[in-house]
C-alpha cells in the first residue's frame, strides 16, 4: 500500500470537512448559542490534523486498487469521529459514543437518531446534522475527486470504491469532470427544493435542512414530529416527490440533460423503480382505507409518502406507520431490503441487483427445460459480464448472511425479535427507522453503548456497500493485490 498517498488524500478530506464546517459555526455566532466554542475548537483541531496529513510528501501519485479502499474505508471512519466532536464539546449528547453514533447516521444517511428532544438542541448543531445528510449523500470523497488532479493525484479507484452500485461507470472521460457533474447535478436539485419549500411557507432554514435531508436520503428533521409537524398537503408532497427523484440513479438526469430520452425510457432498472413505487403506493393505499382510514385521498397520501421514504431510505415520516396493518407494514420492510437505484444517494440493496437477480433466475429456470441453450443475462440490451453477476451473487449473499449474524447479536439486548431485526436492516440499509422500539416515534438511545458501536459500524457497512470494508478488513490483501 502506499501509505504516502493514502495520507495525503485523508488529509485533504480532513480539511474540507473542516470548511463544510464553517456555515455551522456562522449560524452559531449569529445566533449566539452555546455550540459556538465547539465548532470553533472542532475546526481547528480538524484542520490542523488534515493539515499535517497532507504535508506528507510522495514520489508515487497513482492510487492503486487497495489504497482507494483504504481512504474510502478510513475517510469514512475518520470524518465521522472529527465530526462527532462539536456535538460532544458542546453538550448537545451525553456521551462521545452517542455523539458518534449520530454523526454517523448522519453522514451515511441513516436516520437514525439518539437524541429524542431535537428542538431543544442549538441551531449551530441542527445544521450541522442535517448538513452530513447531504455531505454523505453524494458523498465527500466524490467531492474530492474533482479537486486531487490539482495534486496530481489519479482518482479513479476513489470513484470505484464509493460508488454504489454493481457497476461504476463515468459520464465522461475524465474522473474529476464526472465529479463535476454528479455534484453539479445535486446542487441544482438541491436549490430548486429550496426554493419549492420555501414558497410553502416554511423558513429558510428549515427549507435547507430538510432539502439536505430529502436530497441526500438521510431523512434528518428539526422537528420531535418530523413532518407531522407541518400540517401543510404542498409540503408533503414536494418532500415525497423529492425523496423519490432523489432515489433516481443520477446518471439519468445526465442523458436528461444532453436529450438522450430513448436511453431514459429503455433503462431497465428506471421502470422497475417506479413500477415497485406505484404498487406498492396502490398496494398499501387500499389496505389503509380498508383497515384503518376514512378518506382514501388521506390513505394514498399517506402511502405514497412512506413508500418513497422507505424505498429510497430517506426516512421522513407523517404518521407512525408502526400502527399500520400487518400487511403494509410488510411491504415496508420488503422495501428497506430494496432500496433505490445505483448512482443514486439511497442504500439498501439497490433495484438493480434485484432487477439481475430476477433474471438470473428466469434463466435457471429456463435451463431446466433447455440445458444447452445459450441465455446471457442482458441489462439495457448489453450482456453482462460473469464478473458482474458473481459481484451480485456474493453480495447478495454477504448482505443475507450479516442482517442474520447482527440481528442475533443485538438481541443479546434483551429486545423482541421485531426490534433487533428492524433495528439492524434501518442501520445495514442505511434507513434509519424501524419497528418496535426503532419505530417512527422513539430513537436508538435505549440501546448499550456497544450496540451503538456496533450499529455505528453496519451503517458504514452499508453505505460502503459491504465489500470496501470488508475487503480492507482482509490482510493478506494489503501486501499482495488482485
Amino acid at each position: 500500500m502506499n501509505y504516502g498517498i493514502v495520507l495525503r488524500v485523508l488529509g485533504s478530506i480532513l480539511i474540507l470537512e473542516a470548511l463544510f464546517m464553517v456555515p455551522s459555526l456562522l449560524i452559531s455566532i449569529y445566533t449566539v448559542q452555546a455550540d459556538r466554542l465547539a465548532f470553533l475548537i472542532t475546526i481547528i483541531i480538524t484542520g490542523i490534523t488534515g493539515f499535517i496529513l497532507n504535508r506528507k510528501k510522495t514520489d508515487d501519485r497513482y492510487i492503486r486498487p487497495m489504497d482507494g479502499l483504504a481512504i474510502v474505508s478510513i475517510g469514512w471512519v475518520l470524518i465521522s469521529i472529527f465530526g462527532a466532536l462539536p456535538l460532544y464539546i458542546s453538550g448537545s449528547t451525553p456521551t462521545y459514543i452517542d455523539a458518534l453514533f449520530e454523526i454517523v447516521a448522519g453522514f451515511t444517511t441513516t436516520s437514525a437518531i439518539i437524541v429524542s428532544n431535537v428542538e431543544m438542541l442549538p441551531l449551530g448543531i441542527l445544521f450541522w446534522r442535517s448538513f452530513t445528510n447531504w455531505i454523505g449523500g453524494m458523498g465527500i470523497l466524490v467531492f474530492t475527486l474533482a479537486l486531487l488532479p490539482a495534486l496530481g493525484i489519479s482518482g479513479f479507484q476513489l470513484f470505484k470504491a464509493e460508488t454504489p452500485g454493481p457497476i461504476a461507470g463515468k459520464f465522461v472521460p475524465r474522473i474529476k469532470d464526472t465529479a463535476k457533474i454528479l455534484y453539479g447535478t445535486y446542487i441544482t436539485i438541491t436549490v430548486i427544493q429550496v426554493i419549492l419549500l420555501k414558497i410553502g411557507g416554511m423558513s429558510l432554514f428549515e427549507s435547507l435542512v430538510h432539502t439536505f435531508g430529502t436530497v441526500g436520503t438521510g431523512g434528518f428533521s428539526i422537528k420531535n414530529a418530523n413532518m407531522a409537524a407541518y400540517n401543510s398537503n404542498y409540503i408533503h408532497f414536494i418532500i415525497g416527490l423529492f425523496t423519490i427523484l432523489s432515489g433516481v440513479n443520477f446518471s439519468i438526469y445526465y442523458s436528461l440533460f444532453k436529450g438522450k430520452w430513448k436511453e431514459i425510457l429503455k433503462d431497465e432498472e428506471l421502470k422497475l423503480y417506479f413500477i415497485i413505487i406505484l404498487i406498492a403506493s396502490i398496494a398499501i393505499g387500499i389496505n389503509l382505507y380498508k383497515t384503518s382510514y376514512s378518506s382514501l385521498g388521506l390513505a394514498f397520501k399517506d402511502s405514497f409518502f412512506h413508500v418513497g421514504s422507505i424505498i429510497t431510505t430517506t426516512a421522513y415520516y407523517t404518521t407512525d406507520f408502526d400502527l399500520w396493518p400487518s400487511f403494509s407494514k410488510s411491504i415496508l420492510l420488503l422495501l428497506m431490503f430494496i432500496g433505490g437505484c445505483a448512482g443514486s444517494t439511497a442504500g439498501g440493496m439497490k433495484i438493480i441487483r434485484i432487477l439481475i437477480i430476477f433474471k438470473l433466475i428466469k434463466r435457471e429456470v429456463l435451463k431446466i427445460f433447455h440445458p444447452r441453450a445459450m441465455s446471457p443475462v442482458k441489462l439495457n440490451s448489453k450482456v453482462l459480464s460473469n464478473e458482474t453477476l458473481a459481484g451480485i451473487y456474493s453480495f447478495a449473499g454477504l448482505y443475507i448472511i450479516i442482517f442474520a449474524l447482527s440481528t442475533i447479536l443485538i438481541s443479546l439486548e434483551g429486545v423482541d425479535m421485531i426490534t433487533a431485526a428492524s433495528s439492524v436492516i434501518a442501520s445495514l440499509s442505511n434507513i434509519g427507522l424501524g419497528f418496535g422500539t426503532v419505530g417512527p416515534m422513539e430513537s436508538f438511545s435505549e440501546f448499550s453503548q456497544v450496540s451503538k458501536i456496533f450499529l455505528s459500524f453496519l451503517m458504514l457497512l452499508g453505505r460502503l456497500e459491504l465489500f470496501t470494508l470488508v475487503a480492507l478488513l482482509a490482510p493478506k490483501n494489503w501486501k499482495r493485490e488482485i
